[in-house]
């Protein structure tokens, strides 16, 4: 996969091809190689070479979107900005509950944090992606004293950002938009992405973009509608400017898109091709390695080319021009949910429909990937994030009924 780098070159595979097919179910915890491809069906010859097929590093190429900021600027002059420390300590934030690790099949011996009943048992909206202040600084703290995670969630139309305070048991939506000017005036529209992976470096946060590459928002450019003379949380059918005033879906912030990252090379296909641009299905940060890395990767279905995934110098996100990216591999196993990397050791969800999802681990080897080892997890694992202080990997059951943040130990999360 994503492939250690060395100081003097950047290493790409050749043909750093897996065989087509899932682990071998087993034992959990027990080593699996991952099993040589079946015999090929008829109308699958495609299908194979794209499997072997070596990776072109320039598919991967981002080129750097259109620069929203000085519309940013002009919603700045009419709504109030706020800090992430505010937010999460301001009234009217929702309360975490308890008891949904058993339900969701959380493994024993794991952190568990559950959302209140609405937002565990809501089918409209959906969690995807998880991140950390562990991935955004250093130290694993923010201006303020807090220690925020985030969640992304979507409705097929809108993207919400969930800010938890685990010291305080509490938790604030944010609603995601897309700046723009009409009529000369500064306005938002919703952001209609799927939302499955978000990555927190600095003040940038990375939002995965399927069929794109990724939405860059910033967290110095959240607004507050409630404290703003040109904002209300009411009608919930609007979003942006109406008659003097904006709204938001009756949500009290709203954080706005900073710019974005594009695939030099063109859209994304409706499914996974093996080849070309990435479907940008869910990303992590790697702080693990040097310079830090995003990681980014695609969930492909099983009679779908094997997915592929990524990596990109994050030092080279935080200017214009084009981003190249470091690393690649053909994913060990098909349908993944979420990845990341710490000190060079491997993890991947796998979602198994109506049953408990696979976690596996591996690591990445001059001649490929080594065997996979796998467990079962808790129903329809999610996104990836290392917490380095915790030495705990965080993670989201989905399902309404059975959802859940939580986190399991993993020495190499440090």
């Amino acid at each position: 996969m994503i492939l250690q780098r060395t100081v003097t070159a950047v290493r790409w595979p050749g043909t750093a091809a897996v065989a087509a097919g899932v682990l071998a179910a087993a034992t959990p915890g027990i080593a699996h190689a991952v099993p040589a491809p079946a015999e090929p069906r008829a109308g699958t010859a495609a299908q194979a070479w794209t499997v072997a097929a070596p990776l072109n590093p320039r598919d991967f190429d981002l080129r750097r979107g259109t620069d929203r900021s000085g519309t940013v600027r002009a919603l700045g002059g009419r709504l109030r900005r706020t800090g992430v420390a505010a937010l999460l300590r301001s009234s009217g934030r929702a309360r975490l509950g308890g008891g949904c690790g058993r339900a969701a099949g959380v493994p024993a011996g794991s952190l568990v944090y559950c959302f209140d009943g609405a937002d565990s048992t809501t089918r409209n909206w959906v969690p995807q992606g998880v991140t950390t202040v562990s991935d955004a600084a250093a130290r694993e703290g923010w201006a303020g004293g807090v220690r925020p995670i985030l969640v992304s969630w979507h409705n097929g139309g809108r993207v919400r950002l969930t800010f938890v305070d685990p010291d305080r048991r509490a938790y604030r939506h944010v609603l995601l938009v897309a700046p723009e000017m009409r009529d000369g005036r500064p306005t938002y529209t919703d952001v209609g992405i799927h939302a499955g992976g978000i990555a927190w470096y600095g003040d940038k946060l990375y939002v995965a973009d399927t069929r794109h590459g990724l939405r860059e928002f910033d967290m110095r450019q959240i607004f507050d509608l409630t404290a703003s003379n040109a904002g209300s949380t009411r009608h919930a059918d609007r979003i942006g400017l109406y008659g003097g005033t904006y709204y938001a879906h009756g949500f009290r912030y709203v954080m706005a898109q900073t710019s974005s990252w594009h695939f030099a090379r063109g859209r994304v296909g409706a499914k996974c091709r093996g080849s070309g641009p990435l479907r940008m299905s869910w990303t992590a940060v790697d702080r693990t390695t040097w310079p830090h890395v995003l990681i980014a990767g695609e969930y492909c279905r099983p009679n779908w080319p094997r997915g592929r995934v990524v990596s990109w110098p994050l030092e080279s996100l935080a200017g214009g021009g084009v981003a190249s990216a470091d690393g690649g591999a053909r994913l060990p196993v098909d349908r993944v949910q979420g990845a990341v990397r710490t000190h060079g050791q491997w993890w991947f969800t796998q979602s198994r429909s109506g049953k408990r999802g696979w976690l596996f681990s591996t690591r990445y080897t001059g001649r490929g990937w080594a065997p996979v080892r796998s467990r079962t997890v808790s129903y329809g694992p999610e996104d990836l994030s290392c917490h380095r202080g915790r030495h705990r990997i965080f993670t989201l059951a989905e399902h309404p009924g059975r959802r859940a943040l939580w986190a399991f130990r993993a020495a190499s999360c440090s």
